[in-house]
C-alpha cells in the first residue's frame, strides 16, 4: 500500500537565507531532512512530498533529485501567502504564509493515499517512522488519525528553553487536548518547569509531547480547507496569526469525528532550536553512526 512522507520545508529557506546554506551534520554533508527521508524509506514509505517555497524550487530540487532517484517517489508543492485563500483578502503587511496545517492543505491535490507530516529540521529517529508507517498501512481511517508522541525529557535543549505541545491523553490513549507550553526547561533542581506570566509549574519528565509528527487519512484536506476558510474570517487580518496543525486536530477532536490516536515513541528527538545545539547534533548522528545505525554516507 501506498504512504507519504510530506516535508514541511517552505521555512527552511527563510531562516537559511539560500538553499545553498542548508546545515550539513553528517559526515558526508547530510542535512536532518536527510536522515528523515533514509528512515522513512528503510520504514516502508513510498513516496515523498516537499512543500517548499517556488522561489527556491530549483536549488531544492537540484539537491534532493539526485540523491532520491530511484529510492523515493518525489513531489513537489508550493506553500503560498495566497494558496487556498479564496476571496479572502491578505492584508497587505503580511509576508509569510499562514503556517504548519496551511503547509498541510497546499498538498491537497497530490497526496490521495495516508500521509505522514514532519518539520524539516527536526531529526525524529526510526522507531518514530516504523511506528507511523505501521499506522499508516494498518488501522488508519477518515475517523482515525494519529500523531508520534514523544517522552519530554528526550526533546529538551540544553542551550537554553523550548516550546513543546504537551499531550493530554485519555485512558485509550487518544488525544484530548495539546497544550502549547512555550518555556520548557530542565531546573538546577533536575525537575522539567514550565513558565506562564510570573509562575513556575512542573511537568513530569516522561509527559507526551508533539513534536509535529502527525498521520492523517487524506480524507482530512477537506475538513483543513474548511477550518482555513472559518480562521481567515476570524484572524486574516492580523498578519501575525497563523493556522498550526494542532488547531486541526483540536477541532477534528471537538467535532467528535474521530479519534486521534498518540502513539509512544521511545526515540531521542534532536534539533537546532539555538544555535549552539548544532555541535550535540553532529555529536548525536556519529554516535548513531558508529553504533550503525546509519552508514557514514546515506546516498
Amino acid at each position: 500500500m501506498e504512504s507519504t512522507l510530506l516535508i514541511l520545508a517552505a521555512g527552511m529557506a527563510s531562516r537559511y537565507g539560500s538553499m545553498k546554506q542548508i546545515q550539513g551534520f553528517g559526515p558526508s554533508g547530510e542535512t536532518i531532512m536527510d536522515y528523515s527521508i533514509y528512515d522513512a524509506i528503510e520504514s516502508g514509505f513510498t513516496k515523498v512530498v516537499f512543500v517548499i517555497r517556488k522561489d527556491f524550487a530549483e536549488n531544492f530540487k537540484a539537491i534532493f533529485e539526485p540523491k532520491l532517484k530511484g529510492k523515493i517517489k518525489t513531489d513537489y508543492v508550493y506553500q503560498d501567502l495566497h494558496s487556498y485563500v479564496g476571496s479572502h483578502q491578505v492584508p497587505a503587511d503580511r509576508t509569510k504564509p499562514w503556517g504548519t496545517a496551511h503547509a498541510v492543505l497546499c498538498a491537497k491535490e497530490v497526496i490521495k493515499e495516508p500521509f505522514a507530516v514532519i518539520n524539516a529540521d527536526d531529526f525524529y529517529g526510526r522507531d518514530a517512522f516504523q511506528k507511523a508507517h505501521a499506522f499508516l498501512n494498518g488501522v488508519c481511517s477518515p475517523k482515525l488519525y494519529s500523531i508520534i508522541g514523544y517522552e519530554l525529557i528526550k526533546t529538551l535543549s540544553e542551550n537554553g528553553s523550548v516550546s513543546r505541545g504537551v499531550c493530554q491523553v485519555d485512558a485509550k490513549n487518544n488525544l484530548v487536548s495539546i497544550a502549547e507550553r512555550v518555556k520548557i526547561y530542565k531546573g538546577e533542581n533536575g525537575k522539567i518547569t514550565y513558565e506562564e506570566g510570573d509562575k513556575k509549574f512542573e511537568v513530569p519528565s516522561d509527559s507526551k509531547v508533539s513534536m509535529n509528527f502527525w498521520c492523517f487519512h487524506p480524507d482530512v484536506f477537506p475538513f483543513i480547507e474548511k477550518i482555513f476558510g472559518e480562521f481567515l474570517k476570524e484572524s486574516s487580518s492580523n498578519p501575525k496569526a497563523e493556522f498550526f496543525i494542532p488547531i486541526v486536530g483540536d477541532r477534528f477532536i471537538k467535532a467528535g469525528l474521530g479519534a486521534i490516536e498518540v502513539i509512544p515513541t521511545s526515540a531521542q528527538w534532536f534539533g537546532v532550536t539555538y544555535k549552539e545545539d548544532a555541535p550535540d547534533v553532529q555529536k548525536s548522528l556519529n554516535k548513531l553512526i558508529a553504533d550503525k545505525n546509519y552508514p557514514s554516507k546515506l546516498w
